[in-house]
């Protein structure tokens, strides 16, 4: 699908009544009585249409114009396709910026991976160094905010089997749990200068992982006890009882990463009512960005217009 079939496609929806009007940005800058925004801004995640495999989204510039052409407020870029399309170069990291200037859609969010879960010293160091090169990208992009992981012990066969498991995965022989936390909060702590040059606030995310429950992430967050490390809070990966869990990291989120499964997810569906998380963020006063991450089967084309009417209903400060 190229830009003019989707806009041509994407007319056709709105005439035939298909889309609503709330899908426009301008929704989330409606003042209220006050002057003060009435929504928390959208944001559409890239990874929602590469998702590792979609050769048609794998350019971050096609990603920028979809979400412009559905009325996102913003984009976060999933930092792996960079990488896999040779964008890499100075000059094509700024045709990204320009794009989404030209679109008025800043980017407000990269999500990288990295991996500090390892007895192995040099494996940490580098993984350091891999995080602290993505800080700096964030930089030269304008970003404000990372999503960072404490990796995992690599225990699973695969991504496959590590789903089935629900997410949890035992330690390599000879260690536990309580070896890796300490191995974390020292890889975060020496990224943090670049960080705080860089005025780029790193997001550890609620992934596997240490990072598996609110507790494992609030241990390291409360440990490092830095503005420049706080939460990335994905409503999809407590996969049990999410409301208490997510409950929990709203006092330190800087970045809320929304689930919706349409057509069915890849690895698990989850029933999530955005009524209540809207509330929750509501109670807990946070104002930020909203990022769609789009994770079911149902075509992009009519999956992500209707999970941005789901958002900017529910997130409606």
């Amino acid at each position: 699908m190229d830009r003019r079939s989707f806009q041509t496609g994407l007319a056709s929806a709105v005439a035939a009544g298909t889309l609503s009007a709330s899908f426009s940005s301008q929704a989330a800058t409606t003042p209220a009585p006050d002057g003060a925004r009435t929504t928390n801004p959208i944001g559409l995640s890239t990874y929602s249409l590469w998702r590792f495999k979609n050769e048609e989204f794998k350019d971050v510039v096609k990603c920028i114009d979809f979400a412009a052409d559905c009325g996102f407020d913003g984009v976060e870029i999933l930092l792996y396709q960079i990488s896999q399309t040779e964008m890499l170069s100075n000059s094509a990291l700024q045709a990204i910026k320009r794009r989404s200037l030209v679109h008025g859609l800043p980017l407000y969010g990269m999500s990288t991976h990295q991996g500090f879960v390892s007895p192995d010293p040099e494996v940490r160091r580098l993984n350091i160094e891999l995080t602290i090169g993505q800080i700096e990208l964030c930089y030269k992009l304008g970003i404000p905010t990372m999503r960072v992981n404490t990796g995992r012990w690599g225990t699973s066969k695969n991504f496959d089997e590590l789903m089935a498991n629900r997410g949890i995965e035992p330690p390599i022989q000879g260690y536990t749990e309580e070896d890796g936390f300490p191995w974390v909060i020292d890889a975060l702590e020496r990224c943090l200068p670049a960080a705080e040059k860089c005025g780029v606030v790193l997001g550890l995310e609620n992934h596997w992982g240490l990072g598996l429950t609110p507790e494992g992430v609030l241990r390291i967050v409360d440990a490092v006890q830095s503005p420049y490390l706080q939460v990335t809070l994905d409503t999809g990966n407590f996969l049990e009882d999410p409301y208490q869990k997510l409950q929990k990291l709203l006092p330190k989120t800087v970045l809320v990463q929304a689930k919706t499964y349409y057509g069915g997810g890849e690895w698990y569906t989850l029933d999530l009512d955005y009524a209540k998380i809207g509330q929750m963020i509501r109670d807990a006063k946070y104002r930020g960005w909203i990022s769609l991450e789009f994770e079911g089967k149902e075509p992009q084309k009519t999956a992500i217009p209707k999970s941005l009417e789901l958002l900017r209903k529910s997130f409606t400060l």
